[in-house]
């Protein structure tokens, strides 16, 4: 599946409430599912030596999922598609890589 198809598919399910404005609940639901993400790999490293079972890495999965459907649902509330969000991406990325710039802090470098 490519980010397009899901992102059409995934709007089919997207049904949240009315807060006034339609970003504001999808951007809450993304940065609570990374938080959730966030949580189980903290866990890995508190209470299991870094070592993450099948059991974990299927957890992960399933809120790496809830992380793409809040991040599809953005990206649409703001007229984005997922590929082209992929493709400034990537392109940025290279940039910074042939300039020697991968590394560091700063938006800009």
């Amino acid at each position: 599946m490519n980010f397009n198809d899901y992102q059409i598919k995934s709007r089919k399910t997207a049904g949240y409430p009315d807060i006034g404005y339609p970003i504001i609940y999808p951007t809450l639901g993304l940065v609570n599912e990374a938080g959730e993400v966030a949580g189980k790999i903290k866990k890995v490293f508190r209470d299991k030596d870094g070592q993450i079972s099948e059991e974990t890495r299927e957890a992960l999965r399933a809120e790496l999922g809830d992380v793409l459907w809040y991040l599809a649902q953005v990206a649409t509330e703001l007229d984005l598609t997922l590929d082209e969000i992929a493709e400034h991406n990537i392109a940025k990325l290279y940039d910074r890589l042939e300039r020697g710039k991968i590394r560091g802090d700063g938006d800009n470098r």
